[in-house]
């Protein structure tokens, strides 16, 4: 077997849950061949039909689940780890107000707007999408007005001298009773349902053999971690890394479920087919 093509980010949730996958050590899964990139790159990786497996942002699923299939584990899908708006003031209006986003095809923004929706009669003046890295300066440095953070940015916005105007997970846990959506591993469906089937357990075997020894994929976090702190990389390794990680199970799903089809309903994306987010093919409506 050929090795598989996967793109996925330098992130230490990410490097954690693939370390064993890909250094080779959980048997019979295939080999991989790996290529790093930030999220806003993968979910455009996606829409080109680029890889054989990606990690992307539940919010582009919309867009690409009629060649690829939703894996039941390797992603990123948990509570109290939901986005944050950040401002220099406590309680900004927003009305008039830039706010910047890592993106707009990103989870983050979907829940950003479903907040908005139900807390903020008059909108958001305007949003610019930057990088996420670039977020918080930019509004420290009074550039933007707020910014939507994700990732580490949770641990570290008070060393910006920033404030936290609202948590978008808070709200849809709160509105919801569900877990929050974040990141999806997603497979081409080209390759047949053994071959995902094999990569969805390989996945799930790769999560728990990093549980089993979280020390042996400390120097591939740290290698990928952009100078991270190591504390504040074990923080979003706990945080991001969790059961829904090895298994979605029924809460996982209505979890995904519903964050699209809220956001179909607000117009944010095309609705999903009945039978998108199972291994088969989905029906074109």
């Amino acid at each position: 077997m050929s090795k598989i093509k996967i793109a996925y980010s330098p992130c230490p949730n990410d490097t954690f849950v693939f370390d064993a996958w890909a250094h080779g050590r959980v048997p019979g899964a295939p080999r991989l061949d790996v290529t790093f990139a930030d999220i806003d790159i993968t979910n455009g990786m996606a829409e080109r039909g680029e890889f054989d497996v990606l990690k992307v942002s539940y919010a582009v699923l919309p867009y690409v689940l009629d060649e690829y299939a939703l894996l039941p584990c390797g992603g990123a899908l948990g509570r109290g780890c939901g986005p944050l708006v950040l401002t220099r003031e406590p309680g900004a209006d927003l009305s008039d107000a830039t706010v910047a986003v890592p993106s707009e095809r990103s989870t983050a923004y979907l829940l950003f707007r479903l907040w908005a929706a139900d807390v903020l009669p008059e909108g958001v003046g305007r949003v610019v999408v930057l990088p996420f890295h670039e977020i918080m300066p930019a509004v420290r440095d009074g550039k933007v007005d707020a910014g939507l953070v994700i990732h580490e940015a949770r641990f570290t916005y008070q060393e910006y001298g920033l404030n936290c105007l609202a948590d978008m997970g808070e709200h849809w846990e709160t509105t919801t009773g569900l877990p929050i959506p974040l990141g999806a591993i997603i497979a081409k469906r080209s390759l047949g349902p053994e071959l995902l089937d094999l990569l969805a357990e390989s996945a799930r075997t790769s999560v728990r053999m990093a549980w089993d020894d979280p020390l042996a994929s400390r120097p591939y976090v740290m290698e990928h971690a952009q100078e991270m702190d190591p504390a504040v990389a074990d923080q979003h390794i706990g945080l991001y890394v969790n059961e829904f990680t090895a298994d979605l199970g029924e809460a996982g799903y209505a979890a995904v479920r519903g964050l699209l089809t809220r956001a179909a309903a607000e117009g944010l994306v095309p609705p999903l087919g009945r039978e998108a987010l199972s291994f088969v093919r989905p029906r074109r409506l």
